[in-house]
């Protein structure tokens, strides 16, 4: 792999520093505009977002330097079967938007934590906002800025630990100084900005190969098929269709990072089609990240690392002058996962711990003060534990995205699914799971991770089936701990919540409709090769 630091022009150096500058206004208008009360600014941008905003935003959340990196690796390995990470989405996400958004803006929440709370009383939104802050820092914080250091390191040849603390410091800037409102009008920006370079990449690639067809004829067929066999070693089908639904219930309905953005949301319609435009907006992920791997695989066919493939492909075939937009791109998926998981992790802390146990009379000036404080401490938690990631062998990076997010994400999914569907869950049951139960899930994934590794021991089932058993498992036992339960604490019914929750409009139907259609066409056109 060449190296692009060599490569670099004087125009790299200022499309570079003119992306910076750009950035760097687009931050500080939002952050300081006048007339607005510093802690909604700082959360949830004054209730200002837009379905765009909130489109592009939860995509930039959900995209990171990770996509870049994990999607053209898998794609370089197996072909699209990793597409069903984001196509398979759809569902989860019109599960947030007709479902759990509703209640969500009806019970005028901050944080999960909160609205778990006014069901279940103070001692379920305590253990949920400790859960919580675990969850941003490591599936978020951590894994984001492990992979924006893993490029770092690829590019400048400098050691982890000084990629890690030099990006960190640059995305903590904006959360600390703007919160929500910066990172969601700087990540509409970088969206449309990822969306052009990518694109250019894939294009010159395609040229490169001789065009579709040749690239589908220099291919194994079964690159092509969405759908792999239950015999295929990485990624058999029942292990997606069981184990994925696990990881995006928690990822998609109730992680703090992603819900963020529809809790800013102007109204309800705007918060439901800025979900459905996420979900268009997933569909790019082939043409944007995985084709880019399998282009990798026909032009570059003998690389040592599978992980290396996206800047395989940048440093062989940008052009001069080009470069510097590749290190923008870079920069602006770091920013906008960073950002987001920081301000996540900010908003749970203060309001959730902070306020609500500490300081329950704090002024708007001590709640920003102690939300910033939050960033700093997140920052520096993160890298340590991005060191500790680098140290896990036997994973492709991909994998350990999602296997990490498979062992945290089980309670998460039992409890919030419980609540909405059972209105005869217990908090006993809620409160065993979110403690005893993510002890359980978390100690499964250490010992897989860590301890006892699959690539030294095979005895363990597929990472999604291990996470799809231990949600059976956590599922199981909080609906016996609910029906023996002599004393139940149920959810009571909250009469203004109620009133408050609106249906969905026709605009809304008629968006996730279309979505639905155009999936279910692709996934018959991606199968049978």
């Amino acid at each position: 792999m060449g190296n692009i630091i060599e490569r670099l022009t004087n125009l790299d150096y200022l499309i570079v520093a003119a992306y910076v500058i750009i950035l760097v206004f687009i931050g500080y208008k939002a952050s300081f505009s006048k007339g607005e009360k510093k802690d909604e600014n700082l959360f949830l941008a004054n209730k200002s977002l837009g379905w765009a905003s909130i489109g592009f935003n939860m995509w930039g959340t959900n995209v990171g330097p990770s996509m870049l990196l994990a999607f053209a690796s898998i794609g370089y390995s197996t072909g699209i079967v990793a597409v069903n990470f984001d196509w398979y989405a759809f569902i989860f996400l019109f599960l947030l938007a007709i479902v759990f958004a509703p209640k969500y803006l009806a019970a005028k929440v901050s944080t999960m934590p909160e609205f778990m709370g006014n069901r279940y009383g103070d001692s379920t939104q305590n253990i949920l906002a400790w859960y919580a802050l675990v969850k941003i820092l490591i599936s978020w914080l951590s894994l984001g800025l492990f992979a924006g250091g893993f490029l770092v390191r690829q590019i400048l040849g400098i050691p982890m630990w000084q990629s890690v603390t030099v990006l960190v410091a640059f995305a903590g800037l904006f959360t600390f100084f703007g919160g929500l409102k910066a990172i969601a009008k700087v990540n509409v920006f970088q969206m449309i900005l990822l969306i052009a370079v990518s694109l250019s990449l894939t294009i010159l690639g395609l040229y490169k190969v001789g065009g579709v067809s040749e690239l589908y004829h220099k291919t194994p067929s079964h690159f092509w098929n969405l759908v792999q066999p239950a015999s295929d070693p990485k990624y058999p089908w029942y292990a997606i269709l069981l184990g994925y639904p696990v990881a995006a219930v928690a990822f998609f309905c109730t992680d703090q990072s992603m819900v963020q953005s529809v809790l800013g949301a102007k109204n309800l319609k705007q918060g439901q089609l800025g979900v459905s435009f996420i979900g268009w907006l997933k569909i790019l992920s082939l043409p944007l990240f995985i084709l880019t791997g399998i282009l990798c695989y026909v032009l570059f066919p003998n690389l040592k690392d599978p992980n290396e493939a996206y800047m395989t492909m940048v440093t062989n075939l940008f052009p001069p002058g080009m470069n510097g937009l590749v290190i923008v791109v870079l920069i602006a998926v770091l920013v906008g996962t960073i950002g987001s998981s920081l301000n996540s992790l900010s908003t749970v802390f203060t309001m959730d711990v902070y306020v609500k146990k500490f300081n329950p009379t704090a002024s708007n000036q001590q709640i920003v003060k102690v939300g910033r404080m939050a960033v700093i401490a997140g920052c520096i938690f993160a890298v340590i534990v991005v060191l500790a990631i680098d140290n896990i062998k036997g994973l492709n990076l991909f994998d350990v995205f999602q296997s990490v997010l498979g062992f945290i994400a089980p309670p998460l999914s039992v409890v919030f699914l419980l609540t909405v569907f059972w209105k005869r869950t217990t908090r006993k049951a809620v409160n065993f799971t979110l403690s005893i139960g993510s002890v359980f899930s978390l100690a499964v994934g250490i010992t897989y991770l860590w301890i006892l590794p699959p690539d030294k021991y095979n005895f363990w089932p597929h990472y999604l089936i291990l996470s799809f058993l231990i949600f059976v498992v956590l599922l199981f036992l909080a609906v016996v701990i609910s029906m023996l339960d002599r004393s139940p604490s149920v959810y009571q019914v909250n009469e203004e919540h109620e009133a408050n929750i609106e249906k969905p409009d026709r605009t809304v139907w008629i968006s996730w409709i279309a979505l639905a259609i155009v999936m279910v066409l692709l996934y018959l056109f991606f199968n049978g090769h």
